[in-house]
């Protein structure tokens, strides 16, 4: 298993440096003047001479071959010397330090409700085929996997935090959850714990029903088509005919084996999350990860777009890797050691 494990790490390397590659040549290819877009305020009304533009292009070694500053980006990259933001000058590292804590609480939180309501959902269609709940949590899912994040968490904000539709006496501010941000703009700091995990809680629950949603839908079906599957094999005829109940048989004998369909996805499952926080950040204002990225794109950027491209590329190799770890403990057929795997 360790040989294993050491031989996918080394294999991130490479994919590491392919992945930034990319990133970097079309973020030159847009032909965007990063210079000139984060002095956009300032040129307005004065004028700025030529030579500050060079300078500061000299600053950001965007006077370099492509070649050079692919290499000096990918250097601090492995140093941990990030550099600053080209928007404002604060440091990078300090940046994704604010961020990054808010996504990772968001899209934890969310794999966490995902998988806690697909197993069950998903092990109470399988055990109930054809019957009219079945039909009917079918019908459900589907519209829930076909509706657009944007669209939902926009129709969330206007019937649930608006006031216009809905008002909940509970609230202080109009409608019943807020419409931005991740906690209280006032007052937060003063606030005991429990109350500020209260108000964070507050506020994260429509975010998180944007986010959670989809995952939650396609989650339950493959449990369903886990569980269906694996009802229909041989050693679960024989639990069956030694008198075992019929909850012994599914929670202790089928949901071990058709679990192994939600542990490919868990890989894929957590970058979904921490991409798709790009949406649901910017429709409820929420100061993530997935906000920091699409204002770094829109600058853009080049530093901090592909250190946030490195880290979901790294989260995504790393999940893609503990999904090939946990089969081997909840499946002991499955030996990494082997000779040629």
């Amino acid at each position: 298993m360790l040989r294993y494990v050491a031989r996918r790490l080394l294999i991130m390397i490479p994919t590491f440096f392919g992945i930034t590659l990319v990133c970097f040549m079309v973020m030159r290819m847009a032909n965007a003047d990063p210079v000139t877009a984060g002095l956009e305020g300032s040129l307005q009304g004065r004028q700025i001479s030529q030579e500050a533009l060079e300078q500061l292009r000299r600053l950001y070694d965007l006077d370099k071959p492509w070649y050079v500053q692919y290499g000096r980006l990918v250097s601090r990259l492995v140093t941990f010397d990030l550099g600053t933001r080209w928007q404002d000058g604060r440091p990078i590292k300090q940046v994704i330090g604010d961020a990054l804590p808010i996504t990772l609480l968001l899209s934890f939180l969310s794999l966490v409700i995902a998988y806690a309501i697909a197993v069950p959902v998903g092990i109470a269609s399988a055990v109930r085929q054809h019957t009219l709940g079945d039909r009917a949590t079918t019908v459900v899912l589907f519209m829930l996997y076909s509706l657009p994040s944007f669209w939902v968490g926009t129709v969330l904000l206007v019937f649930l935090a608006s006031g216009k539709y809905v008002d909940c006496g509970w609230s202080a501010s109009p409608g019943c959850f807020p419409l931005q941000g991740w906690h209280a703009f006032e007052g937060f700091e003063n606030m005991s714990l429990p109350a500020k995990a209260g108000d964070v809680a507050w506020h994260m629950v429509l975010p998180l029903v944007t986010l959670t949603y989809n995952a939650f839908a396609s989650l339950s079906r493959y449990m369903r088509a886990g569980v269906l599957d694996e009802i229909r094999q041989d050693y679960v005829r024989t639990a069956r005919a030694k008198g075992l109940s019929e909850r012994v048989v599914i929670y202790k004998h089928v949901l071990r084996n058709s679990i192994i369909s939600l542990i490919t996805l868990l890989g894929l499952t957590l970058p979904y999350l921490i991409g798709g926080s790009v949406i649901v950040e910017s429709i409820f204002g929420i100061p993530g990860m997935g906000y920091v990225a699409l204002e770094a794109i829109r600058m853009p950027d080049y530093p901090l777009v592909i250190t946030i491209v490195a880290f979901t590329a790294v989260v995504t190799m790393l999940g893609v890797l503990v999904s090939d770890v946990l089969y081997a403990i909840v499946d002991p057929r499955i030996a990494y050691s082997r000779r040629g795997t």
